[in-house]
């Protein structure tokens, strides 16, 4: 049963790489996020610019106007306190209310860390003086106390990355969790569905979160069971009815034939009585052997026709096929030409012998009785690899391509297509492909290197 796990393989695969992906949208959302605010990032260094560009002359200190221009822009204030007053000697305008003009040493070393009147600082030196500016209320959150443990940072790598492995783990299991009801009622459902293939009966609990699929699941099981059931009782019938109708011909067909033998050899009755009794027992017969071949392709198809299959010799079976066929051609109208190379006198094989001479005599008798102008018949038996092969052809009038495929292809001798008067009945054909289908072997029919039709029968070797 390998579609549960590999159902649950799906579903990690799909969460591992759902897990990926979050993480990886998580630092492209938090690139961006740095990247928004790197703008934000510079007012140190905007501090010290200031301090820098801020000049003294005789009439107080001046800030260039590009710079003052940005400051006012961002609506940043900035003073400048002596180093030895500790006054603001210089500020922009308008300097927010509340903002001191005299500071302490502790006031200095306050607004270098954090705010002053909730505006965050940021100090730069200019000499021996010192420049702050003050941002907007909301605009930086200044973390005051910037010390950490040593182990921690040292450590905090590896603690993501442990932080990393229990969300993962953490996430799998209530996947699985949540999945698990699922995944049991998914089980049964695909054992249901490959038992159905099977043609078994199928039967799956109604509920759970699929009760709706197992419902269905148990309609088709059971329409296809009862459908099995009517073709069951159908070909039974059929094979019945084929069993009884054929018994029942037999014995009139007999006295048919019997009493038409004795016109037939009547030597008191006129010649032209004699031959039509005669054209009647010929007719009569061939009426018994299509009744034989009936009940055989019956007894093939519903496997009711034993099978006593003993270690033999290929070329000796059809030899002797050919031999009994030269005896019954005295005026030479079929001659049989035997081309099995002489090196080849055995080719052992598994099989009922009555059954493979009965099919290589219907193919031989098929070369017969589609050319009755005459023909010259070819047999030949092989062996290749694992096989044991056995081909008969002629040089008769053939079949076109549309035929050798349909003879190739015809599911049922009783099949019918459109037409029902059209019944492709090829019993002898048919006797051929069940003989040997039923050892396991395999029946080509093509056309043949001498110009009519060729069957070749392919056996596995024992």
């Amino acid at each position: 049963m390998k579609t549960i796990p590999k159902l649950i393989r799906r579903f990690v695969g799909i969460l591992l790489l759902s897990f990926l992906l979050l993480l990886f949208l998580n630092f492209l959302l938090l690139s961006i996020c740095v990247k928004g605010q790197a703008s934000n990032l510079s007012p140190w260094q905007t501090a010290q610019e200031v301090a820098q560009a801020l000049q003294q002359d005789h009439t107080g200190y001046h800030l260039p106007q590009d710079l003052a221009q940005e400051l006012q822009l961002h609506q940043v204030w900035a003073i400048l306190i002596d180093n030895t007053t500790l006054q603001v000697i210089w500020h922009t305008d308008p300097l927010p209310e509340g903002v001191p003009l005299s500071y302490s040493i502790a006031d200095i070393a306050s607004l270098t860390q954090g705010y002053v009147h909730d505006y965050p600082t940021f100090p730069g030196r200019a000499g021996d003086n010192l420049v702050v500016l003050g941002y907007p209320q909301d605009s930086f959150w200044k973390h005051m106390w910037p010390s950490w443990d040593y182990d921690f940072i040292a450590h905090l790598p590896r603690n993501l990355l442990l932080v990393l492995a229990l969300n993962l783990i953490l996430v799998c299991l209530i996947y699985v969790t949540a999945n698990s009801r699922l995944l049991r009622s998914i089980k049964p459902i695909v054992c249901g569905i490959q038992a159905l293939s099977t043609k078994e009966a199928v039967y799956i609990r109604e509920t759970g979160l699929l009760s709706e699929l197992s419902l269905a699941i148990n309609r088709a099981s059971e329409i296809l069971q009862s459908q099995e059931r009517q073709l069951r009782k159908r070909d039974t019938a059929r094979a019945n009815w084929i069993a009884g109708v054929s018994h029942d011909i037999r014995t009139p067909l007999s006295m048919v034939m019997g009493y038409a033998a004795q016109l037939r050899d009547d030597a008191q009755l006129p010649s032209q009585v004699c031959q039509k009794a005669a054209v009647i027992v010929s007719q009569s017969q061939r009426m018994g052997n299509l009744i034989q071949d009936l009940n055989l392709a019956s007894r093939l198809e519903y496997n009711m026709q034993p099978i006593h299959p003993q270690p033999e010799n290929l070329v000796a079976i059809a030899r002797q096929v050919v031999v009994d066929f030269m005896n019954l051609d005295p005026e030479g109208r079929h001659p049989i030409v035997w081309e099995t190379e002489e090196t080849l006198a055995f080719c052992p094989v598994h099989v009922d012998r009555n059954l493979i001479s009965r099919a290589v005599s219907n193919l031989i008798q098929n070369c017969i009785r589609h050319n009755e102008k005459g023909c010259t018949i070819h047999v030949q038996v092989t062996s290749k690899d694992q096989d044991c092969l056995v081909e008969v052809a002629d040089d008769g009038t053939g079949a076109t391509e549309e035929q050798i495929m349909r003879l190739n292809s015809a599911p049922h001798y009783m099949s019918c297509q459109e037409n029902t008067t059209l019944q492709q009945h090829g019993l002898g054909l048919l006797i051929v492909k069940q003989v040997i289908a039923a050892h396991g072997g395999s029946t080509q029919i093509g056309r043949s290197v001498y110009g009519g039709m060729s069957v070749r029968l392919t056996l596995p070797r024992r």
